[in-house]
């Protein structure tokens, strides 16, 4: 019998001052222009959307999670969309936040700020503000080679015009300082930063400026130098989900953009791709379609390594692709999902897990903290907005 999950989490003590059930939807820029979610149309998206064999049908196995003693204090400030990572730093883990969306959810409440918990203090601190000249969102970051590293994203202006960043900053967990390192041959935001062997940071897709981009960019952090790997044969996407162990790589789900009868059409992707990288050359990633995980494709889930048993977990998300204040592309509010499931590398099958104890959407990683994975801030019920960590110990 899968034993009951328990759970950690942190809750702000003034969070029913998060609360906003009025939403500002702000003009919607290119990605957000003539969009109509296939609400009809996307069961017949699912049949069609791939001309590859089908993948193999999956089983999904139960499981069960639970949390040990692990208990981490809400964030000083409630955020989604915030860039998240987390560091061993002087023999404990430190967890990492940069920027995101406050309370608001408008373009002014993008915010700069950055924090950082110690485990072994138990405390999170406020750390300098990001060094950009305003707030962004869909950043994301990647602990590698002893720092922070802090890839793109895109800064709203009132107009709602978006702009994707180039810039990549690497922080210094000891001296708590930023600096500017090579900037991505092609900008992109709502991408997918996956590290491998501790050096070598991959940025799967994303988006820039007006579409989808397929490519696998790799940045080395001993040289401060980019290079193309294999490119990402599936639909390019923004705001989709991975994660890498030893040398395999699984991304999924995310929002492709398609053009029918002349307009620009957004859209849940249901496909996984599977991606072992070469022993022999780390730019030569062999993919290839798996089956896809059981129920709809969700979009900002959180996504992480689980090392322990040889899995990808997956958590979190909406069914319904949204703009960055939660409401749909349709126009309507876009419900937060509960599901976590996980990828077993050695059966290709996928195994349904303990689901989290709040529906939670808008993230941008799954921390580790020893076996535990992280949910740092995020959006919950309602488009609110939380400070809220939780903690998740997959079984």
């Amino acid at each position: 019998m899968p034993t009951a999950p328990r759970w950690h989490y942190g809750i702000a003590r003034d969070s029913a001052l998060v609360h906003n059930r009025t939403m500002i939807i702000a003009p919607l820029s290119a990605r957000h222009i003539s969009v109509t979610l296939f609400a009809i149309a996307l069961p017949l998206l699912l049949m069609s959307a791939c001309t590859s064999p089908a993948p193999p049908s999956h089983t999904a196995a139960s499981a069960s999670a639970q949390t040990a003693d692990i208990r981490i204090p809400p964030l000083p400030l409630a955020l989604s969309n915030n860039a998240v990572a987390s560091l061993r730093v002087g023999g404990a883990t430190r967890l990492y936040s940069f920027m995101g969306l406050g309370v608001g959810k408008t373009h002014t409440d993008i915010v700069r700020a950055a924090f950082e918990y110690d485990t072994g203090r138990g405390v999170w601190q406020r750390l300098p503000d990001v060094p950009v000249s305003e707030g962004r969102l869909a950043s994301v970051a990647a602990a590698a080679n002893g720092a922070v590293y802090l890839f793109g994203g895109y800064s709203v202006a009132a107009d709602g015009h978006e702009v994707s960043t180039p810039d990549v900053l690497r922080f210094d967990p000891t001296a708590r300082t930023y600096r500017s390192v090579a900037p991505m041959l092609t900008p992109v935001d709502d991408s997918v930063a996956l590290v491998l062997e501790d050096l070598w940071i991959y940025l799967v897709s994303g988006w820039h400026q007006d579409r989808n981009l397929p490519l696998v960019q790799v940045y080395d952090t001993v040289d401060d130098r980019w290079a193309q790997a294999t490119e990402f044969p599936g639909a390019p996407v923004f705001g989709h989900a991975g994660a890498l162990l030893g040398r395999s790589v699984l991304i999924c789900d995310g929002v492709r953009l398609d053009v029918i009868a002349g307009k620009r059409t957004f859209s849940a992707s249901p496909e996984c791709w599977r991606g072992e990288i070469a022993q022999s050359d780390r730019l030569n990633i062999a993919w290839r379609r798996v089956a896809s995980h059981p129920g709809a494709a969700r979009y900002r889930m959180a996504a992480g390594a689980d090392a322990n048993n040889g899995r990808l977990l997956f958590a979190g998300g909406s069914e319904n692709p949204y703009n960055y204040n939660g409401i749909g592309y349709d126009g309507r509010p876009s419900p937060a999902s509960a599901r976590v499931q996980a990828y077993d590398l050695a059966s290709g099958r996928w195994q349904a897990l303990a689901p989290l104890p709040q529906a939670s959407m808008d993230h941008r990683g799954f921390p580790a903290i020893g076996d535990h994975h992280c949910l740092v801030g995020g959006m919950r019920e309602g488009q609110r907005v939380v400070a809220d960590v939780v903690t998740y110990e997959a079984r």
